[in-house]
C-alpha cells in the first residue's frame, strides 16, 4: 500500500495551533469522554431493566426509546460501551459491553438487512479487538456470510432494501458503511469473495451515486435484469438532487475505510473528493455542524445534524492519516472545531438529562417526520470514536 502518513511533529503543530483563548483540545476530549461514561453507566443501569433492548432515541415527548436488536442502530450502544471501556479499562464497562453485545448474537443470521456492518462489527468487531474473544470471530464471519448473500452480481452492488414500486433493486449511501465487516472476513478467512463484493460494490457506487461536484444521491435503484440504472432519488434527503447530510458523510467514511484497509488509491480519491466538497459548501456553517440536508429550505434556520457532525469528525480524523500534508491539516483543523462544537453546552447534554444520550440535535428522517431534533444513539457512537481518534494524535501528557 503507498500510504502517505503525516509526521507526529505536523501532528502536534495542528492540534497545538488551536487559539490559546479556547481550553485546550485534549481537555475538551477528556471532558467528554469523562461524561459520556457518566452518561452510559446511567444509561446501562435503566438497559438492564429492559432484556432483549437496545437504546435508539427519545421521542417528541422525550420518552426513552427502545428497539430489538433486528433494529439497524442495535450495535451502537454495545460499540460505545466497548470504546468506554478501551478508554478507562473500567471493568464495569467491559461487563457491559458484553451484556450488550450478547443481545445482537442472533442477527448473524439475518439476511433481510443490510446493516449487519452497523450491527455485528460495531459491537462484535470492537469486542474482539479490544478483548481477543475468540468467540466473537465466529458471530463476525457468518454475519459477512449473511451480508454476502444479499448482493447482485447483474449489478455489482449490496441490495439494500426490498423492491417497491419505482424501485426494483434500491441501493443507498449507507451502505458503504458496512463494507468494513466484508474485508475483515477476507484478512481473517482469506476468502476472496469477502473482498470482491466489496471492492465491486464501491466501484459501482463512485459510478453511479456521486455527481460532478462529489455529492452522493442517497437512493440508486437498479433494474434487475440488465443491472442498468432504474432511477436516483433520496429517501431521507430534501430532494432527489439536494445533498442529505448524512449520506454524504456515510460515504466519506466509507471510503476511507475502504482506502485504509485495500490500499486502492481510487477510494482514497474519491474520500477526498468527498470531504473537499463538505469543508468546502457555502452552506457549511461555521461551527461545522452541517444542516440535516445542505440544500435544506430555510436554511440557515433549518435543523441541525450533530450525527452528521460527529461522522464527519471521525472519518476526517482517520482520513488525515492517509492524505497529503496540506490537506491532512485541514481534516484535522475541521474535525477539532466540529469536537469542540460538540461539547459545548449547545450540543452535548447535561448531566442525567437527555435520556442519559450525550449528544442533542440530530435529525434521523426529517421528511417522515421522525426522530427530528433528538439524540441518536449512533451519533453519540461516533462522537467517542472521533474523540478517542483524536486524543491518540495529541502528544504525551507532560
Amino acid at each position: 500500500m503507498n500510504i502517505k502518513l503525516i509526521t507526529a511533529g505536523m501532528i502536534i503543530s495542528i492540534i497545538l495551533s488551536s487559539c490559546t483563548r479556547e481550553k485546550p483540545i485534549d481537555k475538551v476530549i477528556d471532558e467528554s469522554l469523562a461524561f459520556a461514561g457518566e452518561q452510559y453507566t446511567l444509561m446501562s443501569d435503566v438497559m438492564n431493566d429492559k432484556p432483549g433492548q437496545l437504546p435508539r432515541t427519545l421521542n417528541e415527548k422525550g420518552e426513552f426509546i427502545t428497539a430489538g436488536p433486528g433494529w439497524w442502530t442495535s450495535g451502537f450502544f454495545p460499540g460505545s460501551l466497548w470504546y468506554l471501556y478501551e478508554n478507562t479499562k473500567d471493568q464495569k464497562f467491559r461487563d457491559a459491553a458484553a451484556e450488550m453485545t450478547a443481545r445482537i448474537e442472533n442477527e448473524k443470521f439475518n439476511k433481510g438487512t443490510h446493516d449487519l456492518g452497523f450491527m455485528l462489527f460495531c459491537s462484535f468487531g470492537n469486542g474482539l479487538r479490544i478483548t481477543g474473544e475468540e468467540s466473537y470471530k465466529e458471530v463476525l464471519m457468518t454475519g459477512a456470510g449473511s451480508l454476502s448473500t444479499r448482493f447482485r452480481p447483474v449489478i455489482g452492488c449490496i441490495q439494500s432494501w426490498g423492491s417497491r414500486a419505482g424501485w426494483q433493486c434500491p441501493v443507498i449511501i449507507d451502505n458503504m458503511m458496512n463494507l468494513e465487516l466484508l474485508l475483515w472476513a477476507f484478512e481473517n478467512s482469506g476468502d476472496s469473495s469477502f473482498y470482491n463484493i466489496a471492492v465491486k460494490h464501491s466501484d459501482t457506487t463512485i459510478k453511479n451515486h456521486f455527481r460532478a461536484d462529489n455529492s452522493s444521491y442517497h437512493v440508486v435503484s437498479y433494474d434487475t435484469i440488465t443491472g442498468a440504472v432504474e432511477v436516483k432519488q433520496t429517501h431521507q434527503g430534501a430532494a432527489d438532487e439536494s445533498a442529505w447530510a448524512r449520506g454524504q458523510v456515510w460515504g466519506l467514511y466509507g471510503y476511507t475505510v475502504m482506502y485504509s484497509m485495500t490500499g486502492l488509491d481510487r477510494y482514497l480519491s474519491q474520500a477526498t473528493k468527498i470531504a473537499d466538497f463538505l469543508i468546502n459548501h457555502p452552506n457549511m456553517p461555521e461551527d461545522k455542524v452541517p444542516y440535516w440536508d445542505f440544500d435544506a429550505p430555510g436554511i440557515p434556520e433549518a435543523k441541525r445534524d450533530a450525527s452528521a457532525a460527529a461522522i464527519m469528525a471521525s472519518a476526517l480524523i482517520e482520513l488525515s492519516r492517509y492524505a497529503e500534508a496540506e490537506s491532512s491539516a485541514r481534516y484535522l483543523a475541521v474535525a477539532e472545531r466540529q469536537i469542540r462544537t460538540l461539547s459545548s453546552p449547545e450540543y452535548r447534554a447535561e448531566a442525567g438529562e437527555n435520556g442519559n444520550f450525550i449528544l442533542k440535535h440530530c435529525v434521523g428522517h426529517l421528511p417522515g417526520n421522525s426522530e427530528v431534533d433528538v439524540p441518536l444513539t449512533y451519533a453519540d457512537y461516533y462522537f467517542i470514536e472521533a474523540l478517542l481518534r483524536l486524543k491518540n494524535y495529541l502528544p504525551p501528557a507532560r
